[in-house]
């Protein structure tokens, strides 16, 4: 992963200036409107606590619209976003239709608003134009149309009603709809992260599929005679191991869940190496329930039996190990294998596959860590030619964001 780019400071800068100059409007309309104090609480002066309440109402308002431009997200926010302005009215649009509507006037102004949302589609620039509204009791005489836009350009409007033109309104309004785009660029970026990151489970899936189904299915095949019991625990083994690796239930899971896809994973190895494996398990109790990214530690362990068994004829000693380190799980694989050159390592990590290179898992299970919990918990890889190869994962028990989604079961503990 690489630092902050220039178009992320751009995005931060856009939103910090929406939300300062809607925080000196929203502080004029806030001061005008009440000099109420707040009770019992000393918050600054009228201007600061303006800014305040400005500012909270603005988080209340993100949430809705990180989920796109969207019927229900636009019904979320448009209060709050009118709360933000002060308006009299305001809805927000797609391009084709009034998405929601928050105020006064929706029965006669709403038909309106599209036709005057369709002439700034065109020029792509915020209007402030006359409602020529005829009622007398309607307070909304000026509308204020602000493009909202994202990566494919003008998504749809934000329109903001006043009862008189006002020059501070537009500027308000223009740049509320700005920190509302970012918003949903956001949201844009979050979409394009969970299809990155199904195309890498997807990529994983694949890797599983040819090699080890046909060398389980073989080892399977060599106890249907000799030991049919036996034949019959590696195929329910098997069964449950491939609906987990090719589930589609999100992209997180609990250690229990994963620790039992290993525990598969190594009960059909076994079959097919025999006693050349010996597999220790140490969990401790209190980690079971960590959340943690979908398949992210088989690769590790199919990593550790390909060194361990198939580039050697020795026997293969893998260890697991799960303990508790407070605010973290630290998960540890393990093996006695013919280990990796450092170097081949990091250019096996940086993309560039060589001979002997372990595939996709080691290099998956690096970026997917890295993009979910950040550069500071990227894998810790120890080996060395001879030296077999051990490797650390840090998972924080708790993350904004990391849910483990059901399996349909509940896998037993290790």
């Amino acid at each position: 992963m690489t630092g902050v780019g220039p178009a992320v400071l751009a995005v931060l800068a856009v939103a910090g200036a929406a939300l300062m100059l809607a925080a000196g409007w929203a502080a004029g309309r806030w001061h005008a409107r009440s000099g109420e104090r707040a009770a019992g609480l000393d918050l600054g002066t009228p201007v600061e606590r303006a800014t305040f309440h400005t500012l909270h109402t603005a988080s209340l308002a993100a949430p809705p619209l990180r989920a796109g431009l969207t019927e229900d997200a636009a019904r979320k926010a448009a209060r709050r976003l009118r709360s933000l302005l002060g308006t009299e009215a305001l809805c927000l649009t797609d391009r084709e239709s009034v998405l929601a509507w928050d105020g006064p006037g929706a029965d006669h102004h709403q038909r309106r608003a599209m036709a005057r949302v369709a002439v700034m589609l065109e020029s792509e620039r915020s209007q402030s134009v006359r409602t020529e509204c005829e009622r007398p009791d309607c307070p909304l005489k000026w509308a204020v149309v602000a493009p909202l836009t994202g990566e494919d350009g003008v998504l749809g409007a934000l329109v903001a009603y006043g009862s008189r033109e006002s020059a501070v309104l537009v500027r308000a309004a223009t740049e509320v709809a700005r920190w509302v785009s970012v918003q949903l660029e956001l949201s844009e970026l979050d979409r394009s992260r969970t299809r990155l990151m199904e195309a890498e489970i997807k990529a994983l899936r694949a890797q599983i599929s040819p090699h080890f189904i046909f060398n389980s299915l073989a080892a399977i095949a060599s106890f249907v005679r000799t030991d049919p019991e036996r034949a019959r625990e590696l195929l329910l083994e098997f069964a449950d191991f491939t609906r987990y690796s090719f589930r589609r239930h999100g992209d997180f899971t609990t250690l229990a869940e994963e620790l039992r896809s290993v525990q598969q994973y190594l009960a059909l190895a076994g079959a097919r190496f025999g006693d050349r494996l010996k597999v220790t398990l140490q969990v401790a109790p209190e980690v079971l329930p960590v959340a943690l990214p979908f398949l992210c530690l088989q690769p590790l362990v199919e990593n550790a039996v390909k060194h361990g068994l198939e580039d050697s004829t020795e026997e293969c000693r893998i260890t697991i190990t799960a303990r508790d380190a407070g605010a973290e799980a630290v998960i540890t694989v393990e093996d006695n294998g013919v280990g990796m050159d450092p170097a081949l390592l990091r250019r096996i990590l940086a993309g560039e596959h060589g001979s002997g290179s372990p595939g996709i898992g080691l290099p998956n299970v690096d970026e997917r860590i890295r993009q979910v919990y950040g550069d500071a918990y990227g894998p810790v890889i120890e080996t060395g030619v001879g030296a077999g190869m051990k490797v650390t994962l840090r998972i924080p028990k708790y993350r904004a964001g990391v849910h483990s989604s059901p399996a349909g079961h509940t896998p037993p503990g290790p």
